[in-house]
Order: C-alpha cells, then structure tokens, then sequence
C-alpha cells in the first residue's frame, strides 16, 4: 500500500479545508517546505489539490508546483480545475507525473477517457452520502460514486482517487468500505482520500486487500501523525 501526503494550495500556501468549505481555510506555510520535508521522510509520491483552480475552473498555482517537481524527486500527482487539454499539457510540461480530472470527467466521460489514452490520467471520485460532487464538492449530483466507478473499468485510468467529503478534514477515520467498492467495481488502482486519523488507518488499510494507496493530509498538519516513523 502506498501513502500520499497531501498539499492543497490556496493562494500559493500549504492549506487544508474543512469538508471543502473555502472559508474554513488554515495556512500551515510554504509548499516546497512541506514537499521536501515529505521527500526526506522517505515518500515516493505527492498528492497537490489546487484550490483555486478547483473554485475557479482552471489551473491557479503552476509556479508553486513547478518549483516542486525542480526541486524534488517526488512524483507529483495533481488536481483541481483541469477541464481541457491544454491544462493537462501544461502541467505534464513542468514535471507533473499524474493529472487528475474531477468535475469534468463527470461531465465528460468520453473525453475523459479519450485523454486517458494520450497522458497518465486519474479520475477523482468525491462524494457525499455515495453520490459524486463537483466543482470542489459545491455540486451534488444524481450519480452513485461506485457506479461511475464501474463507468471506467476496461479503460486506461491509471488511478481512481474516492474522497468521503463528508470525512474530509475531521480526522474521523477513512471509509475503507465505499474504496473497497470502487476499486472492485473500477478495477482500477484506488486511492483513499477524506478522514485520516493516525497510525491506525494505515494499519487497518494494510490488513485489507481492496486498498492500494492512502492519501494523509490534515493529520500530518495537525501533528497527528510522524512521516519519520512510518513505512512508505
């Protein structure tokens, strides 16, 4: 199993949201600091939400993550306002491993999918009470997350990224259960985002065979969890 620690970007900063709530936004400080600080610790892997592309519907911060992919060796996955092409391409360009598509690949699967065969895409599956939100978890749809899960199986997705919005931020424990659907009805490699709460949800998420990868954010900011004394 795989961790991610996490970094949402406002403004520039290390950020984390409550439930995805704008307003209740808590700077934690520099981007790269945290980044290389990850680095050292051993993870292999980040994980970069965008939040003012996310509320804006296009990319807000390249020059803070482009410093990171230059100054690190971290593979970066990234996300938050990517809607067309050109945002999937100018992210690539500046040593992005990974791209993920949230809203649109709710609105457009096809298209989705089609960028799946040309770059190293993830799709992102945030819901609440099991039905996927948009347009950083402003909307709720009519659609079941485990379903549109199912949407991508067969393709080239190289990764479903599930946030239980209603978990996110509350240090409440992660919903292993609604992940380990999705990666059964996706059969895609799945990561488990919203409610971190220490140490025992890695070893909990270990123990299960339907959980590929983890992502750590508010836990680690609020000193609920040390990098240095865990395995990545």
């Amino acid at each position: 199993m795989d961790i991610f620690p996490a970094i949402d970007l406002l403004d520039s900063k290390a950020v984390r949201l409550t439930k995805g709530k704008k307003d209740s936004a808590k700077v934690y400080g520099a981007a790269l600091d945290f980044a290389k600080f990850f680095e050292d610790c051993g993870a292999r892997w980040i994980h970069i939400v965008d939040l003012d592309g996310a509320f804006n519907g296009s990319p807000r911060n390249l020059e803070v993550i482009e410093s990171i992919a230059n100054h690190t060796t971290l593979h970066i996955q990234v996300g938050g306002g990517i809607r067309d092409e050109d945002s999937i391409k100018r992210y690539l360009a500046i040593g992005v491993h990974r791209v993920i598509l949230g809203s649109v690949a709710l609105q457009n699967p096809q298209w989705s999918k089609d960028m799946s065969l040309k770059y190293p895409i993830a799709i992102s599956i945030d819901s609440i009470d099991g039905m996927v939100a948009t347009h950083g978890w402003v909307n709720v749809s009519s659609m079941e997350a485990v379903d549109f899960a199912k949407s991508f199986r067969g393709t080239d997705v190289r990764a479903i990224i599930c946030t239980d919005i209603s978990r996110d931020g509350l240090l409440s424990g992660m919903n292993f259960d609604l992940a380990g659907q999705i990666r059964e009805s996706s059969g895609i490699y799945t990561i488990v985002s919203g409610g971190f709460s220490g140490i025992d949800d890695i070893n909990n998420a270990r123990l299960r065979n339907d959980i590929d990868a983890i992502i750590v954010g508010k836990a680690f900011y609020e000193g609920k969890i040390d990098f240095k004394t865990i395995r990545f």
